[in-house]
């Protein structure tokens, strides 16, 4: 699901007003990501700012090989996909709009850095929220937020 994104159209805002004007926030159905998402809500709204999330859908080298091999764990990941995305889509179009937050949810698949930055530059974003990584892995080949941080385009917190 590849909607067309507008940069957000710079409200009038008053002269002691000073901070973002649209926050990206990567959401991935981790406990970090959504603690990352619950931080961003709460700047935007003291901020007056536009939420966008970003839910990047991704799968596996090792899961795409078994789908060709006819196993079912391409489908099960397409299943978990579908399940934490739908749970995304309720919160942003539920809950979030009750706090008097502007915000939206765009899915993207591939992968998480890539598609976070490309959305980040298309929205002129103002700083970029995410959760810290608990992945072994990432201590050897970086994590999306050390990524970020390291890319030096926005600023980005890190949220535990």
């Amino acid at each position: 699901m590849n909607e067309e994104l507008q940069p957000a159209a710079r409200p009038i805002r008053e002269v002691s007003s000073d901070g973002p004007g649209t926050i990206v926030v990567g959401i991935d159905g981790s406990t970090s990501s959504l603690r990352a998402a619950a931080y961003a809500v709460g700047l935007a709204r003291r901020q007056r700012s536009r939420l966008v999330a970003v839910y990047v859908r991704t799968l596996p080298a090792s899961v795409l090989s078994l789908a060709d091999t006819g196993g079912n764990a391409a489908a099960n990941v397409v299943d978990a996909h579908d399940a934490v995305e739908r749970q995304l889509r309720d919160a942003v179009e539920h809950h979030i709009p009750r706090l008097n937050v502007d915000a939206r949810l765009v899915v993207r698949t591939g992968e998480p850095y890539t598609e976070l930055v490309a959305i980040a530059e298309q929205l002129h974003a103002d700083a970029v929220v995410v959760g810290r990584s608990a992945g072994a892995l990432h201590r050897f080949a970086g994590s999306v937020a050390v990524k970020l941080v390291r890319c030096g385009r926005w600023p980005v917190t890190v949220v535990p």
